[in-house]
């Protein structure tokens, strides 16, 4: 049984739009399971940020036990931690000027930390209190796992990013509306070492 020519252009036209349709499904896959690889990421990150603001009352209240004229700055540190817990990002329609807010937020509540742990070394019966000692460990660990999981939210959106740049994937995912996820970059002045005068 001999095949005619428009059978088997037939044939051969339907393999090429079949291997060209499962290349796109599989790649149109890839990028939603990388995007939702980002996304994930961005809420582990959200949770650490959160852990961290839900330390910081019981903190404050036990610093307010034993240094309660401390006012100013228990009061900068309970302002900081309300405007780093307003803002939030959605991480399907990230930007580089909502992650800015984000960061700087988050940056004033550290910052608004490292003061108060500056009034801190001033009450050594504060600094030996079980209490006190329990609460800053809890925060240190935060803040390395702040760190950890920023690390790993950039790397999983520098593997979707890549992903989406790439030839010719590119053209799938500018069809499909797959955008570039922002990174965490580094705290401005980060660059330079604190000087440190005794």
């Amino acid at each position: 049984m001999k095949l005619s020519k428009g059978i088997i252009t037939l044939i051969i036209i339907l393999g090429v739009l079949f291997l060209i349709f499962m290349w796109g499904k599989n790649g149109y896959n890839k990028m939603v399971g990388q995007e939702e690889g980002v996304i994930t990421a961005w809420s582990q990150v959200e949770n650490v940020y959160q852990r961290r603001a839900d330390l910081i009352p019981n903190l404050v209240a036990t610093v307010k036990g034993y240094a309660s004229h401390e006012r100013e700055t228990l009061e900068g540190v309970v302002n900081a931690r309300a405007k780093a817990t307003q803002t939030t990002i959605d991480p399907t329609n990230m930007t580089p000027e909502s992650m800015a807010k984000f960061q700087q937020a988050q940056g004033e509540l550290s910052q608004a930390i490292g003061r108060l742990m500056v009034v801190v070394e001033q009450y050594p019966v504060l600094k030996a209190s079980q209490n006190f000692l329990e609460l800053q460990a809890q925060l240190e660990g935060t803040e390395n796992r702040i760190t950890v999981e920023r690390q790993k939210y950039n790397e999983t959106a520098r593997l979707y990013n890549t992903t989406i740049r790439l030839f010719p994937k590119n053209i799938l995912a500018g069809i499909f509306g797959f955008e570039k996820k922002v990174y965490f970059e580094a705290q401005e002045g980060a660059e330079s070492a604190p000087v440190v005068q005794f």
